[in-house]
């Protein structure tokens, strides 16, 4: 498959492939860290998606808050995939979105993002946006990646919950500004190790969960507010997996 190219605050904001427009690429320098997980907040604290990172649940009194908030996704067979496109979810990466944290503050959605989540943040001269360096503790694989602009698809962004599947459980019926919203919102995205992202493709938590074990109760949870926020439903095989990640 062609790497799409897609535009972001400036000229050298090429590719960032989100898990519709996939790039093969070669892993990212990176070292392991014991325990895995990432750094940053609890989905269960952070529900706007506003706090970087994908901390792990592990306590049993989170679990079962986990596991409730789970419970009130609703339940469907997947639709067809007839007519998705990833240009009809907006152009990607735009600023110009608005109900959505970080919308419209003058930085596209992907360097939001990465200074959302990143580290040792260094940006091109003259900008408070575009980033050309920082460090990534990536919540699915455990690594911390070193991440320069040259090689921009080392980092992708993840929507949790795809585009795609999105399209196939209710948004090919909803407005052109309503699908904008949940492409461009923080509680929907994470910047994550490319290749991992690209292998991720268009799965629901049935097919696809991260391989950090201890992350998967905070991804299924993650998953279950995206799906409750814009009232869609998930497939009972993945709202079953992703209450077995929480118990």
């Amino acid at each position: 498959m062609a790497v799409a190219v897609l535009a972001g605050c400036g000229p050298l904001d090429a590719q960032d492939i989100g898990v519709d427009h996939l790039a093969k690429s070669a892993s990212p320098k990176a070292t392991s860290k014991s325990g895995g997980g990432g750094r940053g907040a609890s989905p269960l604290e952070n529900p706007d998606g506003t706090r970087p990172g994908l901390a792990p649940i592990t306590a049993a009194k989170e679990k079962a808050k986990a596991r409730e908030l789970i419970e009130k996704v609703p339940t469907k067979k997947r639709g067809t995939k007839t007519g998705y496109d990833r240009d009809k979810f907006g152009y990607a990466w735009a600023d110009s979105v608005d109900d959505v944290p970080f919308g419209r503050n003058g930085c596209d959605t992907r360097n939001d993002l990465l200074r959302r989540d990143g580290q040792k943040l260094k940006y091109r001269d003259g900008s408070t946006c575009i980033l050309v360096s920082m460090t990534l503790d990536d919540p699915y694989t455990g690594k911390t990646i070193e991440w320069r602009k040259e090689k921009a698809a080392e980092i992708q962004i993840d929507h949790v919950m795809p585009l795609s599947y999105d399209w196939q459980m209710g948004a090919s019926r909803w407005s052109d500004a309503k699908r904008k919203q949940i492409a461009n919102d923080p509680l929907n995205l994470l910047p994550v190790d490319g290749p991992m992202n690209s292998s991720k493709s268009d799965s629901g938590p049935a097919d696809w969960l991260p391989p950090v074990n201890e992350i998967r109760c905070s991804y299924a949870v993650r998953f279950a507010q995206v799906a409750l926020k814009y009232e869609l439903p998930v497939t009972e095989e993945d709202k079953s997996t992703m209450l077995e990640q929480c118990a």
